[in-house]
């Protein structure tokens, strides 16, 4: 079954490819088995070398990158841009500290276990699956590429069906950079092709981000072979406001967590809990602002919030939505999908959403927001950690202690004090409960896929 490029503002196919056969995926398999001995042989100065060219390559090509991630999956152009410019960061970033990162951890009292000397070392896996989104076509990517290569490990992508130019370009990327042969390779391939992958001996990780039911399905498969896995799944994320935030600050923020990527990201501000006190207030200057929104063309840069990147997706976001209207909940603003082609879907806002409305327990990938209101701090983390997602969140308020107990009562892989949850390559980034396990970024996700060795010398 061929491999289609469908733009999502139009609904027509660009373009289809013809899935790898068994045989190219043998060579590519055993391309990448190969160049994982070979890369782990080399300097953390030669793998950077590359890195640093390969990162060059992509900004000097971020501008045609970004019209193609557009096409592929729809988000405002200038958001593509600066998905380029992010991956380019975290490339250099890990060509900078990897060896830092990685370096050997020598005990300070070696007597203490009768050794002359003792130490923790890390060495590389070998060859890493990646099963990747559509999401952030480059940058689900290259968070995982840039750690494992620099670590002296291989990838292997299995990107979305959606976003194959995406795939086809990381193919090359590195490659054109220096590594050798092989060191990152995508294999074009259905998911039922995957289990297949995971079974080789070859592979010995595996990384998803990815839905929870497609993290449960590779993780499973990954432990059936006792293979490490680090698994991003998806995430409800609550937006906390209290009566002492900066209430202006605190609206627009919301909007632009709620929106951003077309509302299709999994730490994305999602449900959005008030206090009391400001709940009126907020409300009103949020769904002002999200009705306000222009959608339209992502192409056009001027445009907020383009279609969503597939037509199941925006089908399963109005089943959502409507759900939660048919069984009580009040539609502030949106609701709908325009007429005309492409996959849009309005900006919605939904309020007085009832118990047993599928919106409160799953995750809206989409641009719909649902507010709550709450009585108290402790109200509030009520609310927020009675999803079964933990990835991250945000908590509006300038009281200290305030602060302090959401830091530590919300069940989360990250809490944002009076901002929004962004990805930085300086901080681990991952969730807890059934929004996945590991952690990928800064010097916790290069070491995910190492060997933590133990070296004892009489």
């Amino acid at each position: 079954m061929a491999i289609a490029v469908i733009n999502p503002t139009t609904g027509a196919t660009e373009r289809t490819l013809e899935p790898h056969d068994a045989d190219e995926i043998e060579r590519r398999v055993a391309a990448a088995h190969a160049a994982a001995q070979a890369l782990r042989g080399e300097t953390y100065a030669q793998r950077a070398a590359w890195m640093r060219a390969a990162a060059d390559v992509l900004e000097s090509e971020a501008e045609d990158v970004a019209v193609m991630i557009t096409r592929e999956m729809g988000k405002p152009i200038a958001q593509s841009r600066a998905e380029a410019h992010k991956c380019v960061k975290n490339m250099r970033f890990y060509a900078d500290r990897a060896e830092e990162f990685l370096a050997d951890e020598p005990l300070d009292d070696p007597s203490s276990v009768g050794a002359s000397a003792a130490w923790a070392r890390y060495e590389p896996l070998g060859a890493v699956l990646a099963v990747m989104p559509w999401n952030y076509p480059l940058w689900q990517v290259i968070r995982f590429a840039a750690p494992a290569l620099m670590a002296g490990n291989s990838g292997v992508l299995k990107h979305a069906s959606n976003v194959p130019e995406s795939a086809l370009y990381l193919d090359t990327l590195f490659t054109r950079g220096g590594f050798p042969e092989g060191s990152f390779t995508t294999l074009l391939i259905g998911a039922s092709a995957v289990d297949a992958v995971i079974d080789d001996p070859r592979i010995t990780a595996v990384t998803l981000t990815g839905s929870e039911p497609a993290g449960r399905s590779v993780g499973a498969r990954a432990g059936g072979q006792v293979k490490k896995a680090v698994l991003e799944l998806g995430g409800s994320d609550p937006f906390i406001v209290m009566p002492s935030a900066d209430l202006d600050k605190a609206v627009s923020t919301a909007v632009t967590a709620r929106i951003n990527n077309n509302g299709q990201s999994c730490i994305a501000g999602k449900r959005f809990i008030i206090h009391s006190d400001v709940y009126d207030a907020f409300v009103s200057g949020f769904t002002d602002a999200m009705a306000a929104l222009t959608v339209g063309d992502p192409m056009d840069e001027s445009v907020q919030v383009g279609p969503l990147a597939t037509r199941s997706g925006r089908d399963e976001l109005a089943e959502l939505v409507d759900d939660a209207v048919e069984k009580g909940a009040t539609l502030l603003t949106g609701g709908s999908a325009p007429e005309g082609d492409g996959w849009f879907y309005a900006p919605t806002v939904l309020a007085d959403l009832p118990e047993g409305a599928r919106l409160v327990m799953e995750e809206a990938f989409g641009p719909v927001a649902t507010v709550y209101r709450a009585e108290s701090a402790e109200h509030a983390v009520e609310i927020a950690n009675q999803t079964t997602f933990g990835l991250s969140s945000s908590a509006w308020t300038e009281d200290a202690q305030e602060q302090e107990y959401f830091q530590s009562a919300l069940d989360a892989g990250a809490v944002f004090i009076n901002g929004m949850t962004i990805s930085y390559p300086e901080l681990p980034f991952g969730g807890i409960k059934d929004s996945g396990f590991g952690r990928e970024l800064a010097a916790a996700g290069i070491r995910e896929f190492c060997n933590l060795k133990t070296v004892w010398k009489a």
